[in-house]
């Protein structure tokens, strides 16, 4: 069945602008696609999701999907990790497993005139991956490298202490890499196991951009698929985030004090979703335009970069940000923050700076279409979080719609000077945890 939907995205200002043909396709066997169909070069952009990934992981098995996902392209079939690698090659084709919080990526891109090998050789990867000893040993060693690292890294040290104190025991509560123990305790029958468990027909999402019809995805899609288990596990609950207001040291020998500061956030289908959206760009996603830049970078040089970012998990929501600074100065930039963050949620925006905002996220927005793979990404993201494939065409609408009274609204509703919690990792001069 497909359904069809032209999107003309147009570069206020400008001539320039993207077509965008958007076709909804469902296989016989039930599985759903949007298409772009792009002739004009012989090059094909898969993007496939699975929802769940490492939320999945079973309890002391963190790190599990992780380690499968990477071992995806490392022997399947009757092939070696070599003979795969080889293969791939031949054809030109590129291939990407990640495994993060919430979702299992898969990104495939191929010529058009290797179509059926490319995606055998992948069909390959996703249903008869081996997990050989040698290459859970190799990948687990290369797993356990990256956990030696993190643990050295100020920013990674911040982010694994923020999420642990928020999340507790909740998956979002520890890495997608899992730890050195549990990681070091994974067996074959754990890459087994999880494969069954993430990579799903009931989570699945898939977009396809390319010399490609329509009419031949879906049986593509269920060669591909089909033969992937139909259901998948129970997904985790939803959970709060368990910070209150305050500030976290963590003893790190650095001369520069990394921080990683936010209170819980607000849902990606929030009605107030779009005036929050332009509220962060206002205080600190607008890179120099931004208040907290403004304030804590030029008006008094305490820091090269400051950002903050809306972070709407399936199970979790977050407004989070990051400063770094001298030792001797981080406790000054924390005072500042919280204080342009205590002024927004009083004040809110002016109406300069509203439209400023308006015409930078409208401006950038068409620019993101660039190419058959970025395309393919931003429609299979749309599709997780239940966008209507014409939302490309409304969404500047959205942005322009929002009124001065509602992100100020917004503002006041959603950022909590008071519960704003700051992990610190390094030897910051004149400030101690307080709780």
């Amino acid at each position: 069945m497909l359904r069809f939907l032209t999107l003309c995205l147009i570069l206020i200002g400008t001539t320039a602008h993207a077509e965008i043909d958007i076709k909804e396709v469902t296989s016989d066997g039930g599985i759903d696609a949007w298409v772009v169909e792009e002739p004009s070069i012989p090059f094909i952009a898969l993007e496939i999701r699975f929802r769940g990934s490492a939320t999945l992981d079973l309890p002391g098995k963190r790190g599990a999907t992780n380690l499968m996902a990477a071992l995806l392209e490392e022997g399947s079939g009757d092939m070696t990790a070599q003979e795969f690698q080889t293969a791939r090659e031949a054809l030109a084709a590129r291939y990407s497993f990640r495994a993060f919080d919430d979702t299992l990526s898969i990104s495939a891109q191929f010529l058009t005139e290797n179509q059926d090998e490319s995606l055998a050789l992948l069909r390959q990867a996703l249903i008869d991956p081996t997990f050989e000893q040698d290459a859970i040993d190799r990948v687990r060693a290369q797993v356990l490298s990256g956990i030696a690292s993190d643990a050295k890294d100020p920013n990674s040290i911040a982010n694994m202490a923020l999420d642990a104190a928020a999340f507790g025991d909740h998956p979002y509560g520890s890495p997608v890499d899992g730890t050195v123990e549990s990681v070091n305790g994974l067996i074959q029958e754990d890459m087994f196991t999880a494969h069954q468990n993430a990579l799903t027909r009931d989570r699945l999402y898939v977009s396809v951009v390319g010399d490609i019809t329509a009419e031949e995805v879906g049986p593509m899609l269920d060669d591909l698929l089909g033969a992937l288990p139909a259901i998948g596990p129970d997904l985790p609950p939803d959970v709060d985030f368990g910070l209150k207001g305050g500030i976290t040291v963590i003893d790190y020998d650095t001369p520069q004090s990394v921080a990683l500061f936010g209170h819980e956030g607000i849902e990606r289908n929030d009605p107030d979703f779009f005036a929050a959206y332009i509220m962060n760009h206002v205080l600190g996603a607008g890179s120099f335009e931004s208040r907290l830049t403004q304030e804590v970078r030029v008006a008094r040089g305490l820091t090269y970069g400051i950002g903050t970012y809306l972070v709407p998990k399936f199970h979790a929501e977050m407004v989070l940000g990051s400063v770094a600074s001298a030792n001797e100065t981080i406790g000054e930039a924390i005072e500042v923050t919280r204080a342009e963050w205590a002024r927004m949620a009083e004040e809110g925006l002016t109406a300069e700076e509203l439209e400023s905002a308006k015409t930078y996220l409208t401006g950038e927005y068409p620019l993101r279409f660039d190419g058959n793979s970025e395309i393919a990404k931003i429609m299979v993201g749309m599709q997780m979080i239940d966008l209507p494939p014409d939302y490309v065409v409304n969404r500047n609408d959205y942005i322009e719609g929002v009124t001065l009274e509602e992100v100020n609204r917004v503002a006041s509703e959603l950022l909590q000077p008071e519960n704003l919690h700051f992990v610190v990792v390094g030897q910051p001069t004149g400030l101690e945890s307080t709780n």
